[in-house]
């Protein structure tokens, strides 16, 4: 940090997981075997859909999409706290600071619009099965995925524009293992609670107004599977399971977090953990071990560079 009357902060301290140098080493091989287990299994959903011809369908165009934003979403900040686990003084600089609140809401508001997109597809698919093909094309799935990434961006900006040029000059302890906006709005040397207000307005809006719709949809889609008993349903209602456990467990801890943003509570930073590190996991877990045209095209995969 500079000195002086008109000292600006220059790095802020990250607050990770408390303990002892062994704790710490135990920590970091643990996060470390499960990051590499995120790289490995969303890499290998992609890898799988984009070599094996009869997944090459919208539902698996974007879900291996979902795939490889969330090894995003991993990635932000994951890497930085396990090499904080090493170090005495877990530190990062202003402008990695602003990086990681940029990424994090293009990555977090581009996997809503992503998941919202599925749950399209989903919709399309159940309900209006004969105008699938023609609704659910390739481009239109293109530009599904182009207009989440688009929307992330646009929602990220729209945050970070607004902190960027706060004055910033102490204290600089952030009580997490990343920047997380809400966090490093209230180091700001000025008044912010205008501005927390209207943050907290628009992240909430989004995430719930978001959750909200999905929920209506797949309610939507449950009733109309309900009406129907073949086993074209029954696959559907698998799938569906799948799709509905994603969401929950994306949108749960995200919308606890960021209801009261500005009051800091023991849980969050677990939920921090867990929306970062264990959802990007849990996520091909569900949906490659309940979905057999999954597994079966990775069985191939792994016979064709066996024998390779």
């Amino acid at each position: 940090m500079d000195q002086g009357n008109n000292s600006r902060v220059s790095e802020f301290v990250l607050h990770s997981l408390p303990g002892p140098r062994e704790l710490q080493l135990f920590y970091f091989a643990f996060f470390t075997l499960f990051y590499l287990s995120i790289l490995l299994g969303n890499f290998l959903i992609v890898l799988t859909v984009l070599s094996e011809p009869t997944l090459h369908t919208p539902m698996y165009f974007l879900l291996s999409n979902l795939s490889f934003i969330d090894v995003c979403l991993s990635t932000f900040a994951t890497p930085k706290m396990i090499a904080d686990f090493l170090m005495e003084h877990k530190t990062i600089s202003f402008e990695g600071c602003m990086t990681q609140i940029f990424f994090q809401h293009v990555f977090g508001g581009g996997e809503m619009m992503l998941l919202a997109a599925m749950a399209y597809d989903r919709y399309v698919a159940i309900c209006r099965p004969l105008h699938y093909a023609a609704i659910m094309s390739i481009r239109k799935c293109a530009g599904l995925v182009v207009g989440s990434w688009l929307i992330g961006i646009l929602h990220s900006i729209s945050q970070l524009v607004f902190i960027v040029k706060l004055p910033f000059c102490g204290p600089n302890n952030v009580d997490n293992f990343f920047c997380d906006l809400p966090l490093v709005i209230k180091l700001a040397c000025t008044d912010t609670y205008v501005l927390e207000i209207l943050m907290l307005a628009y992240t909430d809006v989004m995430s719930i107004s978001s959750f909200v719709l999905l929920l209506i949809s797949y309610t939507v889609i449950v009733v109309t599977v309900q009406r129907r008993s073949s086993t074209d349903m029954a696959k559907a209602r698998a799938t569906l399971t799948a799709h509905v456990t994603v969401v929950t467990l994306f949108f749960g801890p995200c919308i606890f977090l960021y209801i009261w943003p500005f009051n800091n509570y023991p849980v969050d930073k677990f939920l921090s953990i867990f929306y970062t590190v264990f959802t990007p996991l849990l996520n091909p877990l569900i949906y490659t071990l309940r979905n057999k045209e999954v597994i079966s095209a990775m069985q191939k995969l792994r016979r064709r560079k066996v024998s390779a």
